[in-house]
Parts: C-alpha cells; structure tokens; sequence
C-alpha cells in the first residue's frame, strides 16, 4: 500500500484524496462481489453461445470488396442473436456509432405516415435531430413520419395514463431509451422496460418496442429483448465491444425488423449477404468474449464515484445506494467550473493524451458546448474511461467506463483531486 500510495503521489494525487478513496471503498464490498458474480453469469452465456455457434480460427479471417461469404460475419451475428435471445442480429462495421444503429432501425421500420412514440421523455441530444425534433436534412419528420411523446413523471416513473392516451391507429414505433442520456433522470431496469412493453402491446400488440440499449448491455443478467423488445439496438465501442472494437453497432431483434434493417444499411435486395469484415472480426469477437468483465469494472467505477462524491454534497444520479442498470453516472457539480476540473483529471488519469487539457465546445449533433474528456485507445469509445456533459444547469458531468476497475478508481480519484486542486471541494 505505502508503494501504491507513494505512486499515486508521484501521478499527483494527494495523500488525503487516496485516503478518502480507500475510506469509501471498505463498505462496497459486498456491492462488488454481487457485480462479479453478474459478470460470471454474462460471461457463461457468451462463452455458452460461441461454442454452441462453432466459432474457431476460421471466423477470423477478413473479407473485403462485397464482403460474399463472409463465415467470421455471419457467425458473430448468430453469437449475438443467442446471447440476447433473438430471432436475427445485424452487427457491423459499417454501423459508425449508435446513433447510427438507432438511425437504421428507426429508418427502416417506419414509413411515411407512421407515428413514432417516445413515452420516456425527450430522446438523447444527437438522436432528436433524427426524429426531425430539431430540424435537419433527411430527418424521419422530412419523410413524413411524425413524432409523439409522453414525459416521464416528476419521480423519474412512466405516466402510463397519457400513454395509454398517445397510442393512436398511426402509431407504429416505440421508442425505449434505456439510459439517462444527458438528464438526470433515472436509467430503467430491464424489468420496468418489460413493464412497459406489456402495457403498449396490452394496447396495441402490433406495435414495434425499440430499445436504445446503449451502455445497459451486461449490467444486469437479461437484456430487454428477454422481456418483449423487437430491437435492441446499440454501440460497439461501448459495452459490447469489451474496448476492443475499433467501430461497429448492432440491431438484435425479430427476424422481420433486423432483415429491414440490414436493407436499409445497405441496399434492398442485398441486407445481410454484403458488407466486408475488413479484418475486425478477431477484436469484434474478442471484445464480446471480454464485455462482461470490462462492464462489471467500469459499474465498480460509476458506484465508486457516487459513493465519493455524494457524501460531499454532489447531487448523484443514480444515488449512491441505488441499484444500477447502466454504466453511467452522473454527478451534478453545478458549475462550468466544476465540470472542467471534473474532466481535467479524467483526463489526466489517461494512459493517451494524458497531457491535453478539455475545454467545452461546439460538438456536431448537440445545441450546447459540450466539454469531453476521453483519452482513448478508441476515438470516442464510452466503453473506456471518459466524462462528458453539455455546459448547461445544472452542470452535470456524465462519467463512465474504464476498462479495468483500478483505471476507473485512478480516474475518479484524480478527478476529485483536481476539483480540491481547484478549490471546489475541501475533504
């Protein structure tokens, strides 16, 4: 301990801050060992599923041009398939991010004259642009699909009232986003998206369940596909792609939603038999084989976090106490200031770009300066240790990930270390 203390001290972090770390970690024990053993049970259905689909040094071999044949590909999507319990899965590279998967599985289900409903408020910030919430060029609202939503009520809950009331003969999609995004609200349990799903198909069983999975995945032992999802859809530089997958998305979900999908990724009449591998398949199936572990860490971080923060008097959300049903945490540290010396020792605590400074600014998709601190080995990758937040009240700083749990403890440490640097905090 005194080696690791005076490391520690060495990196910049004080003798008092490593001190009240250590304090905070004595009663998370037992939390922890219930996240490890949540880990284990994900881990036997990954493992499980790619031995039941055969995958051996053949799947790894890349493709390119059209991508014909693709074993590796086709394989991968049915290990997804059987890990979220679906029907089909698309999974590809060629997917940019999940706003992008969102946009394919919104696209490609819904036609001119169909109604989208989001009935947990307002989607995330890059998705509204989609919906044509903000308008913008080849917006679902340009293609004539309307949009409708039901916000939550005061106490984060659905208001299943004006639900009940929104669903109407043109509504076709509904929208689930299972994370907070950038509110502090509550992220869902799959339980409670379950919930949901019941009551609108209850109403109108036709009705496509969509949920936006992002930074959910392997949090908890079943996924919403396992409680009455069509689509689960998400990114694969966060959670499953385990920080090893340098780009991708996936859609898993009924065989009609995801072949849609595929045709609309790529062309009608092609879907699923065309897109090359480029050589990631041993990263993608790598990083789905280690997701599980990489999660369970970086949840050790976001409960860690709250746990640290919170008896300083920071708003945390979710609490300290709560359970978890993502990776996020959000802290609300109530000023610009705050939030910048928040990010400066996430930063810090990099292992690239350790040295660079982040500042709030214009980020493509946002209405707000948008202050980032992600000192990756995949541009952007939520997965690894990263805090985000728009500059706006009540300025509260998004932290997640870190692909081991000692990576995430260092960067919440400094980040508290800079903000008593900065005379925001006093232990």
């Amino acid at each position: 301990m005194k080696e690791l203390l005076e490391l520690y001290n060495t990196m910049g972090i004080s003798s008092g801050v490593y001190a009240y770390g250590e304090k905070t970690l004595e009663s998370l024990k037992e939390r922890f060992a219930e996240i490890d053993k949540i880990a284990e049970h994900n881990q036997a259905k990954v493992i499980a599923a790619m031995q039941k689909n055969r995958v051996s040094a053949a799947c790894f071999a890349a493709t390119t041009g059209y991508g014909y044949d693709d074993v590796g590909r086709d394989n991968l999507e049915k290990v997804y398939a059987d890990v979220f319990h679906t029907e089909a899965a698309l999974v590809r590279p060629q997917i940019t991010c999940g706003t992008h998967a969102l946009t394919v599985a919104l696209s490609a289900n819904l036609l001119p004259g169909d109604e989208l409903l989001s009935p947990v408020g307002l989607p995330y910030d890059t998705l509204q642009e989609v919906i044509g919430i903000r308008e913008s060029p080849c917006s679902l609202k340009e293609y004539g699909v309307s949009y409708r939503q039901v916000d939550l009520l005061e106490d984060g809950t659905f208001d299943y009232d004006n639900i009940k009331k929104a669903i109407n003969d043109k509504t076709k999609l509904v929208t689930i986003q299972r994370s907070k995004g950038y509110a502090t609200r509550p992220s869902f349990s799959v339980k409670q998206i379950g919930e949901l799903i019941a009551f609108v198909k209850a109403i109108k069983p036709d009705i496509i369940c969509m949920v936006d999975n992002c930074y959910g995945e392997f949090v908890e032992t079943i996924e919403p596909s396992d409680v009455g999802a069509d689509m689960v859809v998400g990114s694969l530089i966060k959670n499953p792609g385990g920080g090893l997958a340098p780009i991708g998305g996936y859609i898993c979900g009924t065989d009609t939603c995801v072949q849609r999908c595929a045709y609309r990724l790529s062309a009608p009449g092609l879907g699923q038999e065309v897109g090359a591998n480029l050589g990631l398949m041993p990263a993608l199936y790598q990083g789905f084989f280690m997701a599980p572990t990489v999660v369970a860490g970086a949840e050790k971080g976001a409960i860690f976090a709250a746990n640290l923060y919170e008896p300083l008097g920071f708003k945390c959300v979710p609490n300290a106490t709560e359970s978890r049903h993502d990776i996020i945490q959000a802290v609300e540290l109530g000023s610009e200031e705050g939030m910048i010396a928040f990010c400066k020792g996430i930063q810090a605590a990099a292992p690239v770009d350790s040295f660079a400074t982040p500042l709030p600014w214009d980020m493509p998709g946002y209405n707000d300066k948008v202050i980032m601190a992600a000192g990756a080995f995949v541009q952007g990758s939520s997965i690894e240790l990263s805090a985000d937040g728009p500059i706006r009240p009540p300025y509260a700083v998004y932290f997640q990930g870190g692909l081991t749990w000692c990576h995430a403890k260092l960067g919440i440490l400094m980040s508290l270390q800079k903000m008593v640097d900065a005379g925001l905090v006093t232990l």
